[in-house]
C-alpha cells in the first residue's frame, strides 16, 4: 500500500511544499502539497525531477578516482584518507593558499552542506576560497553590508501588500522570485493587480514575466544604472523625498542628493533607449502610490555596475518610505537567524587581495572570474589543488574554456558532486554525497529571504545505502583529516545545530515541533524591525557609503558603444543549473538552447529563423540554432545558462546538449566595485554559418 511524505522541494529558491506518493522504495508520483501554508499547492515543473535525480542510472553512488584517463570506483576510507593526504602535501610544499575552494549554487540549497561547509574552510585556513556568489548576487551583499551592516540583511519586496512593483532585470515567473523566496509567485504578482495595483518591467527582453506586467520597456544591457539613479534623480528635483520615520535613523541624504545631481533623466535616455519623459513619469507614479517596491535581480546585478544598481534599488525604497513597512522592501524575521550571532560593524571587504590582479576579498572570498588565472599563472601562491562542491564553473562562471584548460594543469582536485560534469571530470577523486530524497532539509537560507516568515522541516523520505555518505559527513571528516585533529572522529548532524538555533531563535521553536508540522509553520507576513535590525555600529541606515559615492565617477566616465551588439543570458521555468539537464522530463519538448536576435538584427547579419548563427566574443566562439523575435530588444542577442554539456558527450534523445554562453563571457570584464562577474552586456558579433 502506498505512503505520502510531505517535504520541500530544494531545487530553486522557492522552497515549494511537496507531497510525494511512494511504494517499496519507489517514487509514484509527485504533486504540490495543498495543505503547505506558504506554497499553497503550487509547485512548478522542476519538482518532478526530485524523482529522477534519486533514480538517475548516471548519479555517482561510490567513491571514483582517476586511473590515467578513466575513473573506478574505491572505497570510502580510501577516498577520503587519500583526499586529506593530497590536500595537506600540497599545503605543506606550497603553502595553505596553494589550496583553492569553489563551492557552487546547490550548497545553499542544501542543509547538510551549507552548515557544515565552514568547517573544511577554517582547516584549509587558505585565502583561495571562490562561489557562486560572485557571479550572481554578489552586488546584494555588498549593498546591504554597506549600508545596513550585514551581507545577509538583503531587503525582500513584501509583494503580498504592494501597490506597485518596479522591477529591473529580472524574470520572477521564470526563477519562482529569485532573493525572493516567493512561491506560487505567478498568483502573488497577478493578487497586485487584482486589488488595482501595477507592475512594471524594465528588461532587454519581453520575457515570461510580461503578461502579468502592465507596462513593459526594453532597455540596453548595462545601462540600468542609469535609468535607477535617473529616478532618484527625479525623486530630489521634484520634491518626492518622503522618508518618514526612516528619516530619524538615515545619514547620508544630502549626499546622495548632491551626487545625484549630473544623472538626469535625459542622461539616462541616451544610454538606455527609454525616454526621459517616462523615467520621470514611472518615478512620480512609484513615489505617489503608497505602497511600492523597486526590485532588481540577475540582470542588474551581473553588469559592471551591479553594486551601484542594488546600492540604488535601495535608496529609492527609503527615499519614498517603502522601506521596512507593508508593501515596500522589508526584512524577515527567520525561526532559525543566522544573524542572531553575527558581530555588529566587522569589516569583511578588502582584507586580502587575489594574486594576479588585485582584487579584493568580500565576505571571505575572492571573484571566482579571478580563480582560471590563479590557476594557471606561474609564481608563489599559485592555485595547485582544488577542491569543489555543489558546483560546475566550467560552465557557470565566466570564461569557462580557459578555466577547462586550466583544471588540467592541477596537481590535485577532489570534487563532491553527484554527477561527472563538465567540471568534475577533471578531479582526481570524486565524493559523491547521500542526496535529495535520502536527505533532510532545511531551508536555512531561503527562510532568511522569504516574502513570508515560515519555518519547515523536511526528514528523509528513503534511507541512504550502507555505503554511502552524506555530504555533511564527507565535508567533517575531511575537514577533520586535513586539520590534523588528533580525536576520533564522530560527524555532527546538522539537526544539532537546526535544533539549538530554533530554540534560541525570536519564536522559540524546536525541531520537534516542526517534525510535527510535516507541511510547515506559518510565522506571519513580514513586520517593521528597524532601527533594531541594523547591524553596523551606528546602528543607522548609511545611504551614501563611501565606496558607492567613489564608484559614482565610473559611471560617469563610462561610454559604451550604442553600435555594439551584446550578449544577455536567459532562464527558462524548466531550468536552473546545470545538472538539472540530466532529467529528461525537463529537456523534452522544443530546443530552449537558442540565440534570441530581434529581426532587424537578423536580417543586417543575414541570420535565418532556424538556421545556425556563429557567436564571437573576445573569449570564445560557438554555433547555435537561431530563434529570430521581436520580444528582444534591438542591439541584443540572448542565450540560456546553463548549457554546453558537448563536453561529456552528455546526451540522449531528449536532452540537446546546447552550447555554453560562458565560452562567450569574459572572466576580465567585472563590477569594479563588487569584483561581481560581468555576464550582462559582453559584445559580440554575429553571422550565418
Amino acid at each position: 500500500m502506498s505512503e505520502r511524505h510531505f517535504r520541500t522541494c530544494n531545487l530553486c529558491e522557492a522552497i515549494c511544499g511537496v507531497e510525494i506518493e511512494h511504494e517499496n522504495g519507489r517514487v509514484i508520483s509527485i504533486r504540490g502539497d495543498k495543505d503547505d501554508p506558504f506554497s499553497r499547492g503550487h509547485i512548478c515543473p522542476k519538482a518532478l525531477a526530485l524523482k529522477e535525480i534519486y533514480e538517475s542510472p548516471n548519479r555517482l553512488r561510490k567513491p571514483l578516482k582517476r586511473i590515467g584517463k578513466e575513473f573506478h570506483e574505491i572505497g570510502w576510507e580510501e577516498a577520503i584518507g587519500e583526499t586529506a593526504e593530497r590536500l595537506r602535501d600540497v599545503r605543506n610544499r606550497f603553502g595553505r593558499d596553494a589550496v583553492g575552494v569553489f563551492q557552487g549554487n546547490p550548497s545553499v540549497h542544501n542543509f547538510g552542506t551549507m552548515l557544515s561547509s565552514g568547517a573544511l574552510l577554517k582547516a584549509l585556513k587558505t585565502k583561495n576560497n571562490f562561489s557562486a556568489t560572485s557571479v550572481d548576487q554578489l552586488p546584494h551583499h555588498f549593498a546591504a553590508w554597506s549600508m545596513f551592516g550585514h551581507p545577509l540583511l538583503i531587503p525582500i519586496p513584501d509583494i503580498d501588500r504592494t501597490g506597485f512593483m518596479l522591477v529591473f532585470g529580472a524574470n520572477p515567473i521564470a526563477s519562482n522570485g529569485s532573493l525572493m523566496t516567493a512561491p506560487d509567485i505567478v498568483n502573488r504578482l497577478e493578487s497586485i493587480r487584482k486589488r488595482g495595483g501595477k507592475i512594471v518591467l524594465i528588461d532587454p527582453r519581453r520575457n515570461e514575466s510580461t503578461r502579468i506586467a502592465d507596462e513593459h520597456h526594453f532597455i540596453r544591457p548595462g545601462s540600468d544604472v542609469y535609468v535607477l539613479l535617473a529616478i532618484v534623480h527625479t525623486l530630489f528635483a521634484d520634491n518626492l523625498i518622503k522618508p518618514d520615520r526612516l528619516a530619524d535613523f538615515t545619514d547620508g541624504i544630502e549626499t546622495v542628493r548632491n551626487s545625484m545631481a549630473r544623472f538626469t533623466p535625459e542622461r539616462a535616455e541616451s544610454g538606455s533607449g527609454i525616454a526621459a519623459g517616462t523615467i520621470r513619469r514611472i518615478a512620480r507614479e512609484f513615489a505617489a502610490s503608497g505602497k511600492a517596491v523597486c526590485y532588481g535581480r540577475m540582470g542588474v546585478s551581473v553588469q559592471k555596475f551591479g553594486g551601484l544598481c542594488q546600492w540604488a534599488i535601495n535608496i529609492i525604497n527609503i527615499l519614498t518610505g517603502n522601506f521596512d513597512r507593508a508593501g515596500g522592501a522589508m526584512f524577515t524575521r527567520p525561526a532559525l537567524d543566522l544573524l542572531q550571532t553575527a558581530k555588529r560593524g566587522e569589516n569583511i571587504f578588502g582584507r586580502w587581495r587575489s594574486r594576479v590582479r588585485g582584487l579584493p576579498e568580500f565576505m571571505s572570498e575572492l571573484p571566482v572570474a579571478a580563480m582560471a588565472e590563479e590557476i594557471d599563472t606561474e609564481g608563489d601562491g599559485k592555485i595547485r589543488a582544488l577542491v569543489t562542491s555543489c558546483g560546475n564553473p566550467v560552465l557557470s562562471t565566466p570564461n569557462g574554456s580557459r578555466l577547462e584548460k586550466a583544471l588540467a594543469k592541477l596537481d590535485f582536485m577532489v570534487s563532491i558532486d553527484i554527477f561527472v560534469n563538465e567540471t568534475s571530470r577533471h578531479a582526481s577523486i570524486i565524493l559523491p554525497p547521500a542526496t535529495g530524497l535520502e536527505t533532510s532539509h532545511y531551508d536555512a537560507v531561503f527562510s532568511l529571504l522569504a516574502v513570508r516568515n515560515v519555518a519547515k522541516y523536511s526528514p528523509p523520505l528513503f534511507g541512504k545505502s550502507p555505503d554511502s555518505r552524506f555530504d555533511w559527513e564527507i565535508i567533517q571528516e575531511l575537514a577533520h583529516r586535513v586539520g590534523g585533529s588528533e580525536e576520533p572522529f564522530k560527524a555532527v548532524p546538522p539537526e544539532a545545530k537546526l535544533d539549538f538555533g530554533l530554540k534560541f531563535g525570536p519564536y522559540k521553536l524546536s525541531l520537534d515541533e516542526l517534525i510535527k508540522n510535516p507541511h510547515g509553520i506559518d510565522l506571519g507576513p513580514l513586520e517593521p524591525c528597524l532601527p533594531v535590525r541594523l547591524l553596523n555600529d551606528s546602528i543607522r541606515i548609511q545611504l551614501s557609503p563611501e565606496p558607492m559615492i567613489k564608484d559614482l565617477e565610473r559611471a560617469l566616465n563610462d561610454d559604451p558603444d550604442p553600435s555594439e551588439l551584446v550578449l544577455i543570458g536567459r532562464r527558462n521555468l524548466r531550468d536552473n543549473n546545470s545538472w538539472l539537464h540530466a532529467s529528461e522530463v525537463l529537456m523534452k519538448g522544443k530546443n530552449r538552447c537558442t540565440l534570441l536576435i530581434n529581426p532587424a538584427d537578423a536580417e543586417r547579419h543575414g541570420l535565418e529563423d532556424g538556421r545556425t548563427a556563429r557567436v564571437r566574443s573576445r573569449t570564445g566562439t560557438v554555433e547555435i540554432t537561431c530563434e529570430i523575435t521581436d520580444d528582444i530588444a534591438p542591439g541584443v542577442v540572448s542565450i540560456p545558462h546553463g548549457y554546453g554539456h558537448k563536453r561529456i558527450g552528455f546526451e540522449t534523445d531528449a536532452i540537446n546538449p546546447g552550447v555554453s554562453i560562458n565560452d562567450l563571457t569574459d572572466d576580465l570584464v567585472i563590477d569594479g566595485l563588487t569584483g561581481n562577474a560581468a555576464f550582462s552586456g559582453v559584445p559580440v558579433s554575429v553571422s550565418a554559418v
